[in-house]
């Protein structure tokens, strides 16, 4: 194998792996401050020893004010969208707070050219080019949960803090699911509308009770949790399905964690709380929909798409399911839809979060975000990386850490109940043990329905069971860097994969599966599996792949003895049933298909 470049070395960063300027936080710094002690900066701090203050007492503090110096600068926060009044309350009265239309492209922009705080909902759009025109800004923060409007990746690049709010609204999203389920079981929605329409047909929308009846929760993190929680209240049964909750958890809850295929032939209502990822888009369809009880009525707030709503239309049109409920759709806005012809589906226009208390919620966690970020302090909903803290010799192997976080969990399928960070080489001189917590976030992204933080990472991986540790070796073998996270599953199985940076630009590389060498460029869309070595296998994928207009970007086989592992780069995404087919002709011991697309 070609050696690679060792990670965090001054030649990785030259090439484009590390930061190639300070954070704004850092440029922006005074000339005056107190020492720090050694460690006082929080490892997900946005601010380094160096960084700025917030307020104006806090400047006070650093550098007394003398008689004829000029007025001290408040940060100035600018709020682009409308906010609760207690949202203003709890920035208080250390910053100069301005608003602005933030849908309003005119204005935004020159609003931003003194800003060091900007609050937005969901109509700001925070791109590369409102980010340019706020050489002052340090941190971004949404009054909600989703990111769609902000880029993430080049407020990253400028050094610049996204927070948002991501337990604002979950009591809201578990009521909602709730309330779905009721309207559903009740036909409540029909029944209004016909008595609105000036008819009285009392048994026409005859209903059924949840008393002892049996829920299925596919999912069981927090707005799962609460569902379950809430329901078993009604006298319902709870089973659920997720392949990363721990049956201690479950216990607690009250609910049996069961295989999917048992959940679908034994529920009553199925309610869905996953997040959007390849692996659960469609996961409730065709075949899943054959498994289900005539009467099941099933409950979607949680993502569009992982319902198939064609599917469901069609199961519904053949009685095959008795109703649903759904909050969220694959395509949105959704005004028109077959679904919307039946009256046994409940529709609402994605209003989880849609409730007074979890805006305020939201307001009030994103004020406090702001406050913490530009006061140096730590911040817990921070969705990017923060640098302050960080080893430089550790930055350039973040995005590589993570995606390995990524492919272990496509490859596993399951939390480990420990892994190890394996760092092998000359980057152990140095400070990286933030690594432990890159990994963390890389394994849960794809796991949990909420966005993952380097904070909040360590509290799944122990509501999960997950114990993680660093393991260091100044000998990297073939490369004088690499990354391996060794992970033990619950059955005793042991999943690895191991990366490094090779060449002048640092390219990220896969170099091991499950002990077999390879030597493969990390890319978006990957297929990797394991089958007994014979003529004729990588054709047959070729072919198959090539049916369905998938190019293959590169790939790589390795074998031991009479199995192999293939992996093969392909430069679209890979559709489950195709993967199926894949995983079939194969005839694979394991298959996995890897989406590192944020």
């Amino acid at each position: 194998m070609a050696a690679g470049v060792p990670i965090g070395t001054p030649a990785a960063r030259a090439c484009g792996a590390g930061p190639a300027t300070r954070p704004r936080w850092a440029r922006d710094a005074p000339a005056r401050r107190p020492a720090r002690p050694a460690g006082a900066v929080a490892l997900d701090s946005p601010t380094a020893p160096d960084a700025p203050p917030a307020s104006h007492a806090t400047q006070a503090r650093t550098a007394p004010r003398e008689e004829g110096d000029p007025p001290v600068r408040k940060p100035v926060v600018v709020i682009a969208e409308e906010l609760s009044p207690a949202t203003l309350e709890a920035l208080g009265p250390d910053f100069e707070v301005r608003a602005v239309d933030g849908a309003d492209r005119a204005a935004l922009l020159p609003a931003l050219a003194d800003a060091d705080a900007l609050l937005i909902r969901s109509a700001t759009q925070v791109d590369a080019e409102a980010l340019a025109a706020a050489p002052r800004l340090r941190v971004v923060a949404r009054a909600g949960v989703g990111l769609d409007n902000v880029d993430v990746e080049a407020a990253t690049r400028a050094g610049v803090m996204v927070v948002n709010a991501p337990t604002s609204n979950i009591t809201s999203a578990a009521e909602l699911a709730i309330g779905l389920i009721l309207a559903s079981a009740r036909n409540i929605a029909a029944a209004n509308q016909s008595l609105k329409a000036g008819e009285w047909r009392r048994s026409a929308y005859a209903g059924v009770e949840l008393l002892d009846k049996t829920l299925g929760v596919v999912g069981l993190g927090r707005i799962g949790a609460l569902v379950a929680e809430r329901l078993r209240a009604f006298g319902m049964t709870v089973i659920a399905y997720d392949p990363y909750a721990a049956p201690a958890r479950a216990g607690q809850l009250g609910a049996r964690l069961v295989g999917l295929d048992e959940l679908l032939e034994r529920s009553d209502f199925i309610t869905v709380h996953l997040p959007r990822t390849p692996e659960t888009v469609g996961l409730i369809g065709e075949e899943a929909l054959a498994r289900v009880k005539p009467t099941v009525r099933i409950v979607n707030a949680a993502r569009g798409g992982i319902v198939d709503e064609d599917a469901l239309e069609r199961a519904i049109a053949e009685g095959r399911v008795a109703g649903a409920g759904l909050d969220v759709f694959a395509t949105e806005p959704t005004t028109r839809s077959p679904l919307f012809a039946h009256e046994s589906v409940v529709v609402t226009p994605h209003l989880g979060a849609s409730t007074v208390e979890a805006q305020e919620k939201a307001g009030l966690a994103v004020a406090r975000s702001v406050r913490l970020a530009l006061g140096g302090e730590l911040v817990p909903d921070a969705v990017n990386v923060s640098t302050g803290g960080i080893a430089e010799e550790a930055r350039p192997g973040i995005p590589l850490v993570e995606k390995l976080g990524r492919v272990f969990t496509a490859l596993a399928g399951a939390v480990p109940a420990q892994l190890d960070v394996d760092v092998r080489g000359e980057v152990t001189a140095h400070d990286v043990d933030v690594w432990k917590l890159v990994a963390l976030k890389g394994l849960f992204t794809d796991v949990v329905e909420d966005p993952v933080t380097y904070v909040n990472a360590p509290a799944l991986a122990e509501q999960r069971g997950c114990v993680v540790r660093l393991v260091t070796d100044p000998d990297g073998g073939d490369f004088r860097s690499v990354i391996t996270l060794r992970g033990t599953l619950a059955d005793g199985t042991v999943v690895s994969v191991s990366g490094t940076l090779t060449g002048p630009k640092g390219v990220e590389k896969l170099v091991g599966v499950s002990g077999y060498d390879l030597e493969v460029p990390l890319s978006e869309h990957m297929l990797v599996f394991e089958y007994s070595d014979r003529p004729g296998v990588i054709g047959g994928v070729g072919r198959l792949l090539g049916d369905a207009d998938i190019n293959i970007g590169g790939m790589q086989v390795s074998r031991q003895r009479d199995r192999a592992i293939g992996v093969i780069n392909v430069d679209s995404a890979v559709p489950a049933a195709l993967a199926a087919r894949l995983a079939q002709v194969v005839e694979a011991r394991t298959f996995s298909v890897v989406d590192l697309r944020d």
